[in-house]
């Protein structure tokens, strides 16, 4: 039954066309990659009889973001052939246009995805304007994903509904978005029967622990696929960030606050220690000093051992104050001097540990002076000793010379010279070889 209504229909589209012109683009959908150079054909065909048509071609693109007033793109006028480009289309855009063969093929170079429209080729001949004038055809420019970015809209804890969002900036025809789930050791895991996806959002209803894991999701057209992926820990509410910070916060101030009391405690510790060696160090006295002795059986003897006379008056009832006066004045003097005394001591000490640090290194160059001058006093000394025998020798060497020589006047032959000289004596003893 179908067969037979496509063939009335066909028989019809014949019969209406008989004697009006046809306007004809192949296919419905175009489809090629962004950057490419294409052409979207269009015949037509005038109505039979009739001599070489003045027709006026015009091809058309429209979107959903394209104004119907700025959808032309050009005009072709066969009187003249000439042919009117759209400004934003200029350098682009061409037609290849044959009005004996009816072809107006449109050409585009460069295609971006702008250019994904619905294309019209329309015809216009004087007294034909029956039948079938133009023609429609969609061009799809194919554009691989976009590497899609993961988000996660909601809080990560127990009891809460959160959506993971999953969207690529580029991609043609529209991608198609799929999730998958992991748990924490990586292993596959089906979704919860509540859990939903659509356009790329999946949404989870109340997550607890056993939500935690990696989530992976999929853009795809018909080019290629991207993916990307999140990571979701799901913690307890009172686990969060801030609460954690929180409580950091807390235990840092208060290790700050014992920190500062143990300074505190210390530094009162080492004051009193110090109080207590000043004490120690400045002396406690022994007795109370008073101008009189202690007294007895109600009575008070002078310094002096006299006794005085029983007479009692005013100025004795003051005489403990003004001793008491005069004890503080003089500890207070005492402690004065005595504190004193201790910072020259103190001074004096400091000074005698310089001079004796300056007199042992000065005794030790003094102790290295006096090894290297009896080193130089022995090595004179054995100088001396050579020197000495050397003296001894050489005189040895004298006196032989000096022999030698007696021993060759006595060898010589007595000649004229010797004339004049006196007879030996006839007591001198004979002469005697001196051997060495």
């Amino acid at each position: 039954m179908e067969r037979r209504m496509s063939t009335w229909a066909l028989l019809s589209l014949v019969l209406s066309g008989v004697g009006a012109i046809q306007v004809n683009i192949p296919e419905e959908v175009y489809e090629f990659a962004r950057g490419d150079n294409i052409t979207l054909p269009c015949t037509f065909k005038p109505k039979p009889g009739g001599k070489v048509p003045i027709a006026i071609i015009s091809w058309s693109g429209e979107s959903e973001n394209t104004p119907s007033d700025e959808s032309l793109i050009l005009t072709y006028y066969s009187t003249g052939a000439v042919t009117d480009i759209k400004l934003q289309y200029e350098g682009r855009v061409s037609l290849d246009v044959d009005i004996t063969t009816g072809k107006a093929n449109l050409k585009l170079s460069s295609i971006t995805l702008a250019d994904n429209k619905v294309f019209e080729c329309r015809v216009q001949i004087a007294g034909d304007d029956e039948g079938k004038p133009a023609d429609t055809a969609e061009l799809v420019v194919l554009v691989a994903p976009s590497t899609p970015i993961c988000k996660i809209q909601g809080k990560t804890e127990y009891g809460q509904n959160i959506n993971l969002t999953c969207l690529s900036e580029e991609g043609s025809p529209t991608p198609t978005y799929s999730w998958k789930s992991q748990d924490v050791r990586k292993t596959p895991r089906m979704f919860d029967r509540r859990t939903t996806d659509k356009g790329g959002i999946l949404s989870l209803f109340n997550i607890s622990k056993d939500t935690s894991g990696y989530f992976i999701c999929t853009s795809a057209n018909k080019i290629r696929s991207a993916s990307c992926n999140i990571t979701l820990a799901v913690m307890p509410p009172s686990m969060n960030i801030g609460s954690t910070a929180g409580i950091i916060g807390a235990v840092a101030g208060g290790i700050a606050a014992l920190v500062v009391l143990i300074v505190v405690i210390y530094c009162c510790c080492c004051r009193k220690k110090k109080k207590k060696e000043e004490e120690y160090a400045m002396g406690v006295p022994e007795e109370e000093y008073s101008d009189k002795q202690p007294t007895r059986n109600g009575e008070s003897r002078p310094v002096d051992g006299r006794e005085d006379d029983h007479v009692h008056d005013d100025s004795s009832l003051r005489r403990p104050v003004e001793s008491r006066d005069r004890y503080d004045e003089h500890s207070e003097r005492d402690y004065k001097t005595r504190s004193d005394h201790d910072d020259r001591r103190s001074d004096h000490d400091d000074r005698r540990s310089d001079y004796d640090d300056r007199r042992s290194d000065y005794d030790d160059r003094r102790s290295d002076y006096t090894d290297r001058r009896s080193e130089y006093d022995d090595r004179r000394e054995r100088n001396s000793d050579r020197n000495e025998r050397y003296d001894d020798e050489r005189r040895y060497d004298d006196r032989r010379d000096r022999r030698h020589d007696d021993d060759d006047r006595y060898d010589e032959p007595y000649d004229d010279r010797d004339r004049d000289r006196p007879p030996l004596p006839a007591n001198k003893p004979p002469r005697k070889d001196y051997t060495d």
